[in-house]
């Protein structure tokens, strides 16, 4: 069987993205499982390691479009990211705060969530890089079932046939019955009735606090976090550097790395590379067992 072909964008050229992105395509592990195309900026254009620049978050953004382009075209069967720099995105005027909402735009999607994938704990955000003092705002009754519903559509294709899902409270206790809070019963609550009621097996609002050691040891087959920081603290204490970034509802394959530019180190070549490996093998095997990888996006014509 042809093997897939997995493109790499380098992410931010003045991060460690370039120097993990060249240790992975040359790993034994990636070159057993697919071909990769490397995404990044000319040769000829050099960056200064560890500098922020308005060039290197134009160069980043170009290179996602670019591989985005050649997914969307069949060209390639997936893409893997490598890390961007936000700061960067905002200094070369350009309007999104990571590739989420970029990978939407750019594929029509009309609605998406960040999923990281870990051998041990799947987390879905029901909200992304928003402010924490806009998380309760945003999170509505639909916003919770629409996460819910993609999450209940997407899971089967990471070998969860009937995936068991619980939804983390806002709340301390869940908001212990509108004592410390009531978004859990008129927001969450709702939610997942509905959900339920259409057979979804759904739980919650469950207390964060302890609802993550259960999915761990394997209550649950994926967790959906209200916020950023909940949800991906526990991911990364039990598996960073393993972790995978997944983008559920496009019409494309995208997985990408669990860490950040690390300016601190780029050019030293200490990099570890392994997150990005682990986020070209996981599109690798998607890629394999989804049939056409290309797919209409939930409302997209």
């Amino acid at each position: 069987m042809t093997r897939p072909r997995i493109a790499i964008t380098v992410g931010d050229p003045a991060g460690i993205g370039p120097e993990i992105a060249l240790k992975t395509v040359a790993d034994p592990r990636v070159l057993d499982a697919c071909e990769t195309v490397l995404f990044g900026p000319p040769a000829a254009c050099r960056f200064v390691p560890g500098r922020l620049s308005a060039d290197a978050g134009q160069a980043a953004h170009d290179a996602i479009v670019d591989a985005v382009g050649a997914a969307m075209a069949g060209r390639v069967d997936a893409i893997a990211t490598g890390p961007i720099n936000k700061e960067a995105f905002a200094l070369a005027g350009l309007p999104w705060h990571g590739h989420t909402e970029l990978l939407a735009h750019l594929t029509g999607a009309s609605f998406v969530a960040m999923m990281f994938y870990t051998d041990v704990l799947r987390v879905v955000l029901a909200t992304i890089h928003v402010p924490l003092a806009a998380v309760p705002g945003l999170l509505t009754r639909s916003q919770v079932e629409r996460v819910i519903r993609l999450t209940a559509r997407e899971l089967p294709r990471f070998g969860y046939a009937t995936p068991r899902l619980a939804v983390c409270g806002l709340n301390p206790h869940a908001g212990e019955g509108g004592v410390l809070g009531f978004e859990d019963a008129r927001e969450i609550a709702p939610a997942i009735a509905a959900c339920r009621q259409d057979g979804i097996d759904v739980v919650g609002p469950v207390p964060a606090d302890t609802l993550f050691v259960r999915a761990a040891r394997g209550a649950f087959d994926a967790v959906i976090a209200c916020y950023h920081d909940q949800g991906l603290i526990p991911v990364k204490l039990l598996a960073f550097g393993k972790a995978v970034n997944v983008t559920l509802g496009l019409p494309i394959i995208r997985t990408s790395v669990d860490h950040g530019t690390a300016f601190d180190i780029a050019g030293a070549g200490v990099a570890d590379h392994g997150s990005l490996v682990e986020a070209v093998l996981l599109a690798a095997r998607l890629a394999t067992t989804t049939a056409g990888a290309c797919r209409p996006a939930e409302g997209a014509s």
